[in-house]
């Protein structure tokens, strides 16, 4: 379960670097029910996913029933590509990023403060899935999740989850438990945050092949799950405001009815109607 209490190691932010940031909110708020709320500032520059270098002529944040979930800006940097990026909570984003280092990962954007907020960091791990860090300062992150048009998990798709668990692990002290996929899918590698009980999970980790990394060019990727009500309906919205599927929907066991979606940059997300217990 994904809460708002950025305990260290657990999902506390993500954003999405959009080509055109209007166009994104109205899709967005088309298939979730999210509100755009521009802010002056665009965010932080980069590569993949990232909204911005801190010039962006357009940029905000995103909000369900007046919380903010995620953030949105324009994407600037020549060669990139639209995609989410997922930040996990720190207590020290300079500890972190030493630790990025040792354990084999490299660093995209050297810890910086934004003003009063907060401290940010963002990495790529050893074979190319990029994420970050948030030090919270005045802000902790967004302001809902685990609930409908929020986010409710987090997914690594990797070449080499062996390789990943480790990295993780020493990056975030994060511990895992493994369960077989229904259907003959194959190992699938949850994650808790260190030190919480597991009634605290907030993702997996799953290997699949380069070949199916097409979006990337083989490299891993992290991608968002938002929860929906109704993942049909949400998915028709999806495909009626110029997105796509790539899977679903479909009925996971013990998880829910599931979709993977692109939107119309092909940033790609999954839309989860949970199974009730």
């Amino acid at each position: 379960m994904i809460t708002t209490d950025a305990a260290p190691g657990s999902p506390c932010w993500l954003d999405l670097g959009a080509p055109d940031v209007r166009a994104a909110a109205a899709f967005y708020g088309a298939v979730l029910g999210w509100e755009y709320q521009p802010m002056g500032d665009g965010g932080d520059g980069g590569d993949e996913g990232e909204a911005g270098d801190g010039e962006s002529p357009e940029g905000g944040v995103l909000k369900k029933d007046g919380k903010t979930v995620a953030g949105l800006g324009t994407l600037t940097e020549e060669g990139a590509r639209s995609a989410w990026m997922l930040y996990f909570a720190v207590t020290d984003a300079d500890a972190t990023t030493e630790a990025v280092r040792r354990a084999g990962g490299s660093v995209r954007v050297a810890p910086r403060d934004l003003g009063e907020w907060g401290r940010m960091a963002q990495y790529s791990d050893p074979l190319g899935g990029q994420f970050a860090a948030w030090q919270p300062g005045a802000d902790t992150g967004f302001e809902l999740a685990d609930a409908p048009g929020s986010l409710s998990w987090t997914e690594l798709c990797t070449t080499d989850a062996r390789a990943a668990k480790e990295f993780y692990g020493a990056v975030f002290g994060w511990s895992y438990s493994d369960m077989n996929l229904p259907g003959g899918g194959g190992p699938y590698h949850l994650i808790t945050p260190a030190g919480l009980a597991e009634d605290r999970m907030q993702g997996g980790v799953i290997e699949i092949g380069e070949e199916n990394l097409s979006l990337t060019g083989g490299r891993p990727y992290w991608h968002p799950v938002f929860a929906v009500t109704d993942c049909d309906a949400a998915v028709a919205e999806v495909t009626r405001n110029g997105g796509s599927v790539r899977m679903g929907p479909q009925d996971a066991e013990g998880v829910g009815r599931l979709a993977v979606c692109l939107d119309p940059s092909n940033a790609e997300f999954v839309l989860l109607t949970p199974s009730e217990n």
